[in-house]
């Protein structure tokens, strides 16, 4: 009797055993496969920042700063980001009653106002101008001045037809 417990209890132990092996097995293919499957995605994902790093670098290439030779105009200002002071004063224009006064449309839903501004180089800026529901784009021509004063002049414009 006692014997027949005990090979019962092999044959069972035994057949845990392969169980184990055989599962065991099966989840390491299936780990494996998934780490193939994330080292895939991840290389995916880092031609993807490449690529979108690359097409950054692209967009920042016409910026007063990136542009080493545009900033050699301000060095003798004390002006720690020219960009952003030029953009500020722009910006300055929009406070004034009504129409921007630099934008030479009358607003057909409200005020046209400056939104967004690139400052391409040390005389040139293109803006983005709306009154909420219309729009167009400004390539502003600017000097600034040894005193920190700016003089904006308009070099051309447009104004997007509107869509339904």
């Amino acid at each position: 009797m006692k014997n027949k417990i005990l090979l019962y209890l092999v044959v069972f132990m035994a057949l845990i055993s392969l169980y184990l092996f055989v599962s065991g097995g099966k989840m390491s293919k299936a780990k494996d496969a998934r780490i193939t499957s994330l080292r895939s995605e991840v290389e995916h994902l880092q031609d993807s920042l490449k690529n979108t790093q690359l097409r950054v670098l692209e967009m920042q290439y016409f910026s007063l700063e990136n542009n080493d030779d545009a900033l050699v105009y301000y060095d003798h200002l004390s002006l720690e980001n020219p960009s952003s002071y030029i953009r500020d004063k722009l910006l300055e224009t929009n406070e004034s009653n009504g129409t921007n006064p630099l934008v030479p449309y009358e607003g057909m839903e409200g005020d046209f106002k400056i939104n967004k501004i690139e400052v391409l180089n040390h005389k040139w800026i293109l803006a983005d101008f709306s009154d909420g529901k219309y729009w167009g784009e400004l390539l502003i021509g600017y000097e600034l001045k040894d005193d920190l004063g700016v003089d904006f002049t308009l070099i051309d414009h447009l104004l997007y037809a509107r869509s339904n």
